[in-house]
């Protein structure tokens, strides 16, 4: 089994961080192989995140970005695979190495597990069970994403780590993927491993502390100038985006009655 950490940046919500680390040790990960990094909680968190005798804990003495803490974290525990997440998930068992497993059979150097978004209304436990024997063999090539992403090393070392620009808040993980696709490096969502996302809380979180709605954006920023496309480019693949999900959705739809990706709508799954 190749070595691996497992990071996560904070910023209060100390009662999502404690269901996710409580989830990442059921699920077979080791408190040592865990580096958690907080940008500047004022909730507890930090004191909680040192009395859990983690791998690695950064303490930030102020908001750095989530860009900045996930190369903190990344390379504070220096390793084959680093499985880089949100605080606002939680996980089943065997998360990580299923994760990995995947990767190297396929020769990944980018994979990203399929989700749930929202409250957590149902059984957990059962639904990823289930779904993770049910979807174990359908994957979204070209499509993972930053609320979890498992990276080998040597990813960093082609396209480099995360933007640390605290005024880019919201697009670390845009231009880290940006970077992907200009060198057209494969990779993909599995169905063979489920997690449940309760949805963005750090991200708003931030915004009532900035005073903006849930439906503000956290910074404006001209997107397409921040990834060198021009407007025909951007508009080209915006439409291949949205005409590959299409596609996923229809196959997986009538292949398994549902989709890779789903969040729960008045105590129902809507496939996305």
């Amino acid at each position: 089994m190749s070595n691996y950490t497992v990071t996560f940046a904070t910023f209060n919500c100390l009662e999502h961080t404690k269901k996710c680390v409580s989830s990442l040790l059921s699920s077979g990960v080791k408190a040592d192989c865990i580096v958690a990094v907080d940008n500047a909680s004022t909730d507890g968190t930090r004191e909680y995140l040192r009395q859990m005798g983690l791998g690695g804990v950064v303490l930030n003495r102020q908001n750095l970005s989530c860009g900045a803490a996930w190369n903190q974290g990344i390379l504070e525990r220096q390793s084959d695979w680093t499985i880089v997440m949100n605080n606002d998930i939680v996980v089943t068992d065997g998360f990580a190495e299923r994760l990995i497993a995947f990767a190297t059979i396929n020769k990944l150097k980018l994979v990203s597990p399929a989700r749930i978004d929202g409250i957590m209304d149902y059984d957990y436990s059962q639904f990823a069970e289930n779904a993770q024997h049910k979807t174990a063999n359908v994957l979204r090539w070209g499509s993972s994403n930053a609320i979890c992403m498992c990276i080998h090393w040597s990813l960093f070392s082609e396209i480099g780590f995360f933007s640390a620009n605290p005024k880019l808040l919201g697009f670390e993980d845009g231009l880290f993927y940006n970077e992907i696709r200009k060198q057209n490096i494969s990779h993909a969502t599995t169905g063979s491993v489920w997690i449940h996302h309760f949805g963005s809380v750090t991200q708003e979180h931030i915004k009532i502390v900035l005073g903006k709605t849930s439906n503000d954006v956290l910074v404006k920023v001209n997107d397409r100038k921040l990834y060198g496309q021009s407007w025909l480019e951007r508009k080209l693949y915006r439409h291949r985006l949205k005409t590959m999900h299409k596609q996923w959705r229809k196959l997986e739809i009538n292949g398994f009655g549902m989709t890779l990706h789903g969040t729960r709508i008045n105590s129902n799954f809507v496939w996305l």
